[in-house]
């Protein structure tokens, strides 16, 4: 199965669009829009979305609550299977199986979390589409604090399937 990264470059002409991205948020991922998660950057092979420490995404602690940072490291790596599943032919669902964390520093500012998974994710997708079956891929997101620092970082397995009928 070639890459096509025709319809890669589509999606990412869409998910770039500030205002589809805005309303993309708010209608169908109204906490992560609340929270401040946005995206940076995508092309085929890598994604940065970044969360703010506001009110909305502060806990007790004064830091970043661990859900909004689990949502920002979801979305990039998600928005790259996303846009390796756009328009592919037969479909390909998506789903995370399972989420792991390690959280190495207070959040207690901008955190920009970056997954360059890309390459491994499509052929996940591939392999589900030319196998029939389901595959799975352990997708690795860090975050950084804007000095460069660690704060966290997640391994999300998502799982791939064809919808072939």
């Amino acid at each position: 199965m070639g890459r096509d990264l025709r319809m890669f470059d589509k999606f990412t002409n869409k998910v770039q669009n500030p205002f589809y991205m805005w309303l993309f948020l708010l209608i169908k991922l109204p906490s992560a829009f609340f929270s401040g998660v946005r995206l940076k950057h995508i092309d085929e092979n890598k994604c940065l979305v970044t969360v703010p420490y506001k009110w909305f995404s502060k806990n007790p602690f004064r830091s970043t609550y661990f859900a909004c940072l689990a949502m920002a490291a979801e979305m990039s790596t998600g928005v790259l299977a996303m846009g390796h599943c756009y328009k592919k032919n037969p479909q390909v669902s998506m789903l995370v199986r399972r989420i792991e964390a390690n959280f190495t520093k207070k959040a207690t500012g901008k955190v920009t979390f970056t997954c360059d998974d890309g390459t491994r994710i499509e052929k996940a997708i591939n392999d589900a589409i030319l196998s029939g079956k389901g595959t799975t891929v352990n997708a690795y997101t860090y975050g950084k604090d804007k000095n460069g620092e660690a704060v966290a970082d997640f391994i999300v397995t998502w799982s791939f399937k064809s919808k072939t009928t």
